[in-house]
């Protein structure tokens, strides 16, 4: 008999990391695949990106509506009660054998609480990491607590896991996902890419993204008007901007962006969402990846691409040599654009390598769900390693 596996998805760039593990899914002969959309998936303002799910051929059971109209906190709040509330009845519906979650967002934290109390085990990829300027750090390690079987990005975050309690015979290093999608999409040629988002390459070129610090209070605006100013100031550069998540104060931000490019037509464009062949061929063309996104620490290594990340957003995260971390002011983000330019840092990137593995995690997981025994799965106990290392 064949395992219900319920995957859960709430934005484009989740499921730009989930869509091979889904495939993996799909075509495992013992596995069916059960998918729900959610968050800004369904959102017209975000683009109503679950098109994209069905555009790659995948069938979603059902759609998990969350109030995305405002960005306060107690608009966020009232999305995750809604969705608490709306996964509980889908999920009584679909009976799933185990529930597979990305990550730290906290549509996905509505999920998973559905899932612990409907007694539905759950699989978490990405788990572990820290992003100490966003209130994701506690959603993620809370999520942890609420999941049997654990697919982590590298060795120091399946140690942190451990550290939470979780057994060490259910905690996997796989590498990251972002890795798999460079390797086994068919990224676009560079006019093909001009054509498809409207840009041309200039002289020199950045992907921005850059999303509000959740456990900041209102710095959204100060934050990214230092980088824009930064950015304004660049001769014969052009700008690919991709908008900031439904998080506490991400439409100011997205607000800023759509002035800024009709100020600036000829050098500027912005997305919503590239989608994720998009999004990774437009990386390989630029001369840096700008902001507070984790696809700059992530992803961009393995292009050889620089990254100037800034602020307290992924402060916490593992880097590469590649990634030159800046706080949030224009003084600071121009000195940090002055090292990603100086022929010493170029010259280095030929030399990066990406912390985050080199592929084939959505095979690894694949092969984790499958052998993973889910028979008592439900209840854990709390694993505490003595001063050896042995569990007491």
């Amino acid at each position: 008999m064949s395992r219900k596996i319920c995957v859960v998805t709430g934005s484009r760039a989740e499921y730009g990391l989930l869509r091979w593990v889904m495939e993996g899914v799909r075509e495992a002969l013992d596995l069916e695949l059960q998918i729900i959309a959610t968050g800004m998936h369904l959102s017209p303002e975000f683009g109503f990106t679950y098109r994209e799910i069905e555009k790659d051929g995948f069938r979603i059971e059902h759609k998990v509506e969350m109030s995305l109209d405002s960005d306060t906190p107690s608009g966020l709040a009232k999305s995750m009660g809604l969705g608490l509330i709306g996964f509980g009845e889908v999920l009584q519906k679909l009976q799933p054998d185990l529930m597979l979650v990305l990550g730290d967002r906290f549509e996905i934290f509505s999920a998973v609480a559905a899932a612990l109390v409907a007694r539905i085990p759950v699989a978490h990829l990405h788990g572990g990491e820290s992003t100490e300027g966003a209130f994701d750090e506690a959603i993620r390690h809370s999520i942890t607590k609420m999941s049997h079987l654990h697919f982590v990005a590298a060795e120091e975050y399946r140690k942190r896991v451990i550290q939470l309690g979780e057994h060490p015979d259910r905690v996997f290093n796989v590498g990251a996902l972002g890795v798999d999608s460079i390797q086994r999409l068919q990224l676009m040629a560079k006019d093909e890419l001009e054509s498809a988002i409207d840009f041309k390459f200039g002289i020199r070129n950045f992907l921005v993204t850059f999303h509000p610090v959740t456990l900041e209070n209102a710095t959204a605006k100060e934050q990214f008007s230092a980088l824009l100013a930064v950015l304004s100031q660049l001769e014969e550069t052009h700008l690919i901007f991709t908008k900031a998540n439904a998080d506490t104060d991400g439409r100011i931000i997205n607000q800023m962006i759509d002035e800024y490019v009709v100020k600036n037509p000829q050098k500027a464009v912005a997305y919503v969402s590239l989608g994720q062949q998009r999004y990774l061929s437009a990386m390989q063309y630029v001369d840096g990846v700008i902001g507070n996104s984790s696809s700059g620490l992530i992803e961009a290594p393995s292009f050889k691409v620089g990254t100037i990340n800034i602020g307290d957003r992924q402060k916490g995260r593992i880097k590469a040599d590649s990634v030159v971390d800046c706080a949030p002011d224009e003084n600071s983000i121009r000195v940090a654009l002055k090292k990603l330019f100086s022929k010493e840092f170029k010259d280095s990137l030929k030399s990066v390598s990406n912390p985050f593995g080199e592929g084939g995690t959505a095979k690894k997981i694949i092969k984790g769900i499958e052998s993973a025994s889910l028979d008592g799965l439900i209840k854990k106990s709390f694993y505490q390693p003595n001063e050896n290392g042995l569990r007491k």
